[in-house]
């Protein structure tokens, strides 16, 4: 956008999308002119006047009452807020910060909550499942400068004082998640790779700043390199301690528990060589750099008056009230169009029976023309109250009525408002497909309500600033095709929760599946039901014709149940069976027959609850990286997946975005650290995505699946976290901390079964995609994760094949282009100067590659450098260059069939071996030589002295003694 300007992309948009986005930029104005204040509403955390406001903390509903822990809270912000300001030279300290006590605390005289809720806080307080860890941690699966999704800290962090030893003053360690979270920034530690090579085969430890002074421990003793380092391999026992002691104010993203510590690396004390992955994924940026260019610091200027110092934080303590849910459905006369009320209707039912949790009040609201109230809030207690709740929804349209989306909304207040005399806390879920409703009228009063509004689009023609009111109110956004196979709305009702986040209170989604089936065939589908569900389990089945389809569900014991066992509401096309009990854990199948005389759509949706308290159920959580997309930019999808806060790896995932017109399309998601994946085997799987066949609304569907094997959980604390710090050296002495507790796979419970997983990633939306051919415009992705191993005289280099078109290729022409799945060639550059081929790097040394073939997408490649891949020139530069030692820095990029290039990669280093050649002698060792035989030489000639002198004395006392002999015969 910033290129083309506002002008070009108008003039190239369709005459429609115009209309839209000056509708859209029309409701915007008119909201800032109305109050700008509320702007900052929903979104909650701001960045006003150099202070943070609206931070928000939220402690779990499972974490035990402790009046201690919110006063732990406040002294840690605090103290973060001075450190922070001084850090970032006096521009941004923490103002209003807002603590969300959970419903299973007793009642105090907290403020009621608005929109605040703990799926939305930016710090979260819980404990792990099964496993006793401390380590705060954010979690952070976006790029270089890209904000993180929340701060994770345990109670036991705050309330024991023996881990500020392990990581430092609680506000310290806050600062270094704070710059992880808001600013994009990465650690400058490495506990993989704690050492490198470096120079002339100097052993260096990898951390930032170089300045700050450690030293190698030998079973708890002091001692060497040498003994510590054996074949670039930490010998078992060994560390590095740092001295608690130093001169070095950096860096606050590598040990900020050192008092010296004040400061983060800045482009004069950064270590660009440490391979840690503030270098790897920020392009050997410095921390401070990444900060200087995020757009917090783009609009705040240190504070004037040098002696000023920051006013201290303010503190809200904020509780849930009642959970008030209004039901807000379209009846106008295009809900009559491709089954749309139908639809809404089996899946707003399956959200009353199944979804909304027990104790919440619920309303309901149909709108055309004008609002009119179906059900005042009732509470659920029972399946009794869940019943009569959804006898109320809306069964017929209106016919040709139109759509006032506002007149909806005011209803639905009026019937939350009706319980408490407030909305605050509550939600409202709206659900239209009217595309001339106007939201600009009632934008102002719906944010000021304190209702969180989730918007759910049916059909193409919705109007465009719809997704305003999720946007500024903190709600999700969905759309919903009119494909006769989709279950898009059953999987948005299925996503919309609480907000508690106590997952052992809410539903799972198993599986949600449609399909067309021809006459007298049949869909089988598996769904295994593993351990810690099986409470509440529902198979629900829905057709498009009259009657229901042939069914058969069996379970892990063989034990079937037929159509009739479901309960069948033909007017609805709808049946469901709620297995009695606890289901039983394994593979579930269900056979789908179509009896009916013409083909037609089967859908099936599976949900389960958790039966274990002590063990969480696997959960997903399915998102993009941009609500708005313009062409040719391609979207991020994430999936995360994890038990507890356990990522969960080795599991099959599978996106499905459907487009507002056409068929949806499939895309395999990894963990593999390659591409859009940031990081290997943290249970966040990722791919680029950008295949935009229309412009508008896209949906997003994840499926999760396991075969059955041993699940297998990481060892690692996720994300990116504080230090673990084992000891320090104190004024010469060795004063260790207590070990880190392990935490191998022993203490897991692995399952020998394997899951199935559904979940809605909501819609994003794309604008500007063009129709009909157009050239290739996506490059391929930048290698992140590029390895160099030195063996012998070579260089053995590793990295994933990116595709033609960023991760992937395209074997079918979606775009009327044609392009392979991987890429044409490669680009791998050498030099002794790091900046050079950072910033130079089309003028760096060009490597021979032409017996590399590039592998397919995904592929692991592998090269072999040596010097005789560079010809004799090119030897004779590099050896030209100023270096350090025989230390060389390499880097790759590849090229595509249109010859567009992908980003630099992230740059290794390598320590060049040098061949000894025999056949001549240098000046060097020339020298020595002469040196070494001038000794001998010396020596020598000494040794032959003494040895003539000694033979000479020799014979003198021999003839003295002749002599004597004679005088005396």
């Amino acid at each position: 956008m910033s290129e083309l300007g506002y002008p070009g992309i108008l003039s190239s948009m369709p005459k429609r999308n115009r209309l839209l986005l000056a509708r859209s930029l029309k409701s915007l104005i008119l909201l800032v002119v109305l109050s700008p204040e509320l702007l900052l509403l929903g979104t909650s955390l701001q960045l006003q006047d150099n202070a943070y406001d609206g931070l928000l903390f939220a402690i779990h509903p499972r974490v035990s009452e402790d009046h201690n822990l919110v006063p732990k809270i406040m002294g840690m912000i605090s103290e973060a807020s001075s450190y922070l300001f001084n850090a970032t030279k006096r521009r941004v300290y923490f103002g209003n910060v807002k603590i969300l006590i959970p419903d299973t605390w007793k009642a105090h005289n907290y403020s009621q909550a608005k929109w605040e809720s703990y799926e939305k806080a930016n710090i979260i307080i819980a404990d792990w499942y099964r496993k006793w860890r401390d380590d705060p941690y954010t979690l952070q699966y976006r790029g270089c400068g890209e904000e993180g999704q929340y701060i994770h800290l345990t109670p036991n962090f705050l309330l024991n004082d023996n881990l500020t030893a392990i990581y430092g003053p609680r506000g310290r360690v806050f600062v270094h998640e704070w710059a992880h979270l808001r600013w994009g920034v990465f650690d400058e530690y490495n506990n993989e790779k704690p050492f490198y090579m470096a120079g002339r085969n100097q052993v260096k430890v990898t951390r930032c700043s170089s300045d700050l002074t450690s030293i190698f421990v030998c079973e708890k003793n002091i001692c060497t390199q040498e003994n510590c380092i054996i074949h670039n391999l930490f010998k078992e026992g060994c560390m590095f301690l740092h001295n608690n002691t130093q001169n070095a104010t950096a860096s606050i993203m590598y040990m900020q528990s050192l008092s010296s510590v004040v400061e983060f690396c800045n482009a004069s004390t950064h270590n660009q060589e440490a391979p840690n992955l503030q270098n790897q994924l920020c392009s050997l940026r410095s921390t401070w750099d990444v900060i200087m260019d995020s757009a917090d610091f783009r609009k705040s200027l240190p504070l004037d008056d040098a002696a000023a110092l920051p006013p201290p934080p303010t503190f809200s303590l904020l509780q849930t009230g009642d959970r008030v849910i209004c039901l807000v459905l379209d009846v106008s006369g295009k809900m009559a169009e491709a089954d749309r009320l139908l639809r809404l209707h089996q899946a707003a039912e399956f959200y009353l029976l199944q979804v909304v949790e027990i104790h919440t009040y619920v309303g309901i609201v149909s709108f055309g023309s004008k609002g009119l109230v179906r059900a005042l809030p009732r509470q659920i207690r029972n399946h009794k109250d869940r019943r009569q709740l959804s006898s109320a929804l809306p069964t017929t349209v209106i016919a040709n009525a139109g759509v006032d989306i506002c007149s909806g909304l005011r209803m639905g207040l009026q019937v939350i408002e009706s319980l408490h005399g407030n909305a605050y806390g509550s939600v409202i879920i709206l659900a239209t497909s009217g595309g001339d409703g106007d939201i600009s009228n009632c934008l102002s009063i719906m944010i000021n309500s304190g209702s969180t509004i989730h918007t759910i689009a049916l059909g193409p023609f919705v109007a465009k600033n719809l997704e305003e009111l999720p946007t500024l109110t903190g709600g999700l956004k969905f759309f919903a095709s009119d494909r006769a196979s989709s279950n898009s709305l059953i999987d948005a009702f299925s996503r919309i929760s609480s907000g508690t986040g106590d997952i052992f209170r809410q539903p799972v989604q198993l599986d949600s599946t449609g399909e067309i089936i021809d006459i007298h065939q049949y869909v089988r589908r598996t769904v295994t039901i593993d351990g810690g569900l099986g409470n509440d389990t529902v198979f629900l089945v829905m057709w498009q014709t009259s009657g229901p389809p042939d069914i058969v569900l069996q379970d892990p014991s063989g034990k079937k149940y037929f159509t009739e066992d479901f309960n069948t509401n033909p007017g609805l096309r709808s049946s469901y069976l709620r297995i009695p009990e606890t289901a039983k854990t394994g593979p579930w199948t269900c056979l789908l027959n179509n009896t009916h005389s013409s083909r037609q759509a089967l859908r099936m949706a599976v949900s389960s609850s958790a039966s274990d308290d002590a063990q969480p159920p696997i959960t997903v959580t399915a998102r993009v990286n941009e609500a708005v997309t313009h062409f040719p930019h391609p979207v991020i999808i994430y999936a995360d997946v994890k038990q507890g806060f356990h990522p969960v790896l080795e599991a099959n995932v599978t996106a499905v975005i459907e487009p507002e017109m056409g068929e949806p399309v499939r895309l395999e998601l990894f963990d593999d650290g390659a591409g859009a994946d940031i990081i290997k085997n943290d249970g966040i799987y990722s791919r680029y995505f950008f295949s935009f066949t229309v412009n508008g609304r896209y949906s997003l569907k994840v499926h999760v699946c396991q075969e059955n094997h041993s699940r297998r959980l990481p060892n690692s604390t996720p994300g990116s976290h504080a230090m673990y710090v084992p000891g320090y050296i104190v004024n010469g002495n060795i004063q260790m901390n207590a070990p880190k507790k392990s935490t191998g796979d022993g203490d897991i419970q692995v399952q020998k079964w394997g899951f199935n997983r559904t979940t809605s990633g909501g819609s994003f939306s794309v604008l500007g995609a063009p129709t009909g051919t157009h050239l290739d415009v996506f490059p391929p992705c930048r290698i992140i994760n590029l390895e160099a191993i030195r063996k012998e005289e070579e260089i053995i280099l590793f990295w994933t094949a990116p595709g033609d078109d960023f991760d992937q290729g395209q074997e079918s022409s979606l775009f009327n282009v044609s392009s392979s799945v991987w890429a044409a060639s490669y680009e791998i550059r050498v030099s002794k100067s790091l900046q050079k081929i950072r910033d130079d790097f089309r003028n760096a040394l060009l490597v021979n590659i032409s017996k590399l073939t590039p592998q397919p997408a995904g592929s692991r490649e592998t090269f072999v450098f040596t010097l005789a891949l560079l010809t004799k020139q090119r030897q004779q530069q590099l050896d030209g260059e100023t270096g350090e030692g025989n230390s060389i820095y390499l880097a790759v990029r590849a090229l595509d069939e249109a010859f567009l290039t992908g980003p630099v990669s992230n740059i290794v280093q390598a320590a060049l071996f040098v061949p000894r050649n025999t056949s001549s002698v240098t000046a060097r060792e020339f020298l020595i030589l002469r040196g070494v035989v001038t000794a001998v030489g010396l020596i020598a000639t000494i040794c032959l002295i003494i040895l003539v002198a000694h033979c000479t004395l020799s014979r003198k006392k021999k003839s003295r003694k002749k002599d004597n002999r004679t005088k005396l015969l």
